[in-house]
């Protein structure tokens, strides 16, 4: 990120009362007085737009104790814009019409593990830390094998915290993660307790009995922060955030009411407690994130680039509505207490609509492998399952065997950004318009194989759906024409 203009003040403590003011709102809180009782691993833009926002709105409230330490993973680039800014950063929110603004103060401290791993730990080790929040990824969840294996990881630091902390005497913090993963809490302590019980038993079973790993659901589209937004932000708020982020109104978040060391209050500001996440998670991970998948492979083969654009094409956009309402909802358990699916589909559609929220195809095309057996495979083998309408999904899967092969309909290069990138274009090249070399990788698709139904869709979709842009449109409008006649038995004629 590139510094701000002399015109404009760079965003900094000394430069706040000079930002204040007009449209863009600053913290109405002493800074000075906000204690860290948070350590937050992985500090992107998500991270900022959500989390954060609901502890700047704890201490706008006069709860001081809820302040954040943020943890960067790898990259120095944001420490060193947010160590300029004091730790500042504006969260703007557009709605297709406005444009809201503010300067969020709750993060006290912002450390790189992959450059001061001592100092997290000491961080991790005070004991006015009561809560670590994560949103590290799928990837981060996973340890190799070994009796040391993993040590270096997110989980190996807070094992090693943990650990001080137990020697200490003194109380362990609890472990919220806020990945979209199906169990994040499942996950996050598994994780925990492999590592615990390759250094030692007794700390293992203090972490079982001692330390708490609720589950969350969070909710927020935060397309990634481009230069345009940046000079945008100055013009419009006149301030200089070398990274604002920029984000939707909505947001949600909730949360499983098990905590082990206090508990932040955040119902006070917007979040959900509840006994059970799962019914929450299961909601949102099919309508939002299948239904970002489906979006994106199908957007970007129909010539698309961004979200916006994609739900601007009636084609998209009514397969896109036809498929929630018609084959993801009904799967869907309908007595979730304040979150009905059908309703929740009308608030997806409106989100993925919102022209100043334009998030990249590309960037929702990546890590497929992972997203797509967590978001949009589990739908189709439900439908499967229950013997309901599945034509749609069944295309939104082509979409992705077809996006795999590395070309789009025009035979242009696409970039498939994926770990398991190589293997699957191999795959997807071999088998053309035959699903089959891809189905075969069990560990990505589970028994989709053995679907002969939407084994043929797929087929019928690589053969007849993606040869030009006018057969895409032909078969988003009626997907069942896809799948291919039953071969005759040979005592049958045609």
């Amino acid at each position: 990120m590139s510094e701000s203009p002399p015109s404009v003040p760079a965003l900094n403590n000394r430069t706040l009362d000079a930002t204040s003011g007009g449209q863009l709102e600053t913290p109405g809180y002493d800074r000075a007085r906000i204690e860290p009782a948070v350590v937050h691993f992985g500090v992107g833009g998500f991270h900022r737009a959500h989390q954060e926002v609901y502890f700047d709105h704890l201490a706008e409230l006069g709860f001081t104790r809820w302040g954040v330490i943020g943890v960067g993973m790898r990259r120095p680039e944001m420490g060193e814009v947010l160590d300029a800014q004091d730790n500042l950063f504006t969260v703007v929110e557009r709605d297709g019409e406005d444009s809201t603004a503010k300067v969020i103060g709750s993060m006290v401290e912002y450390l790189l593990l992959a450059e001061d791993r001592t100092a997290v730990e000491r961080r991790l080790a005070d004991p006015r830390i009561r809560l670590v929040t994560l949103t590290i990824t799928a990837d981060g969840y996973v340890l190799p094998d070994g009796p040391c294996a993993g040590a270096d990881s997110v989980f190996g630091v807070i094992v090693d915290a943990l650990d001080r902390r137990r020697r200490a005497h003194q109380a362990p913090f609890t472990v919220l993660s806020c990945d979209n993963l199906p169990d994040s809490a499942a996950a996050a302590r598994a994780a925990t307790a492999t590592l615990a019980g390759r250094r030692d038993p007794a700390l293992a079973r203090w972490i079982q009995e001692r330390v708490s790993f609720p589950g969350s659901m969070v909710d927020r589209i935060t397309p990634a922060t481009s230069p345009g937004d940046r000079d945008e932000v100055e013009e419009d708020f006149h301030v200089g955030d070398r990274w604002p982020v920029i984000t939707e109104p909505f947001t949600q978040w909730v949360i499983e009411d098990d905590f082990c060391n206090d508990r932040p209050p955040l119902d006070r500001v917007g979040a959900l407690f509840v006994h059970d996440v799962a019914p929450y998670k299961l909601i949102k991970s099919r309508l939002l994130n299948g239904v970002h998948c489906a979006l994106g492979y199908v957007g970007y083969l129909a010539g698309h680039r961004t979200t916006d654009q994609a739900m601007s094409d009636p084609a998209v956009a009514g397969f896109v509505e036809r498929l929630m309402r018609a084959e993801i909802a009904p799967l869907l358990p309908p007595d979730v207490p304040g979150m009905d699916p059908y309703a929740y589909c009308d608030t997806v559609l409106e989100r993925l609509r919102n022209p100043s929220i334009g998030d990249r195809l590309a960037r929702l095309c990546r890590r497929g492998s992972t997203k797509v057996p967590d978001y949009l495979l589990p739908s189709l083998h439900a439908a499967y399952a229950q013997e309901r309408p599945r034509a749609r999904l069944a295309l939104a899967v082509a979409a992705w065997l077809r996006y795999l092969r590395g070309t789009d309909l025009d035979g242009a290069p696409i970039d498939v950004q994926d770990a398991r990138a190589g293997e699957l274009r191999e795959a997807a090249r071999r088998g053309g318009d035959d699903p089959g070399p891809l189905l075969a990788l069990r560990d990505v698709f589970g028994g989709l194989a053995d679907d002969a139904g939407s084994v043929a869709v797929l087929r019928g979709a690589l053969a007849g759906a993606f040869a030009d842009g006018s057969t895409l449109r032909a078969a988003l409008a009626a997907p069942d024409r896809l799948a291919l006649p039953r071969p005759l038995e040979p005592h049958e004629h045609p």
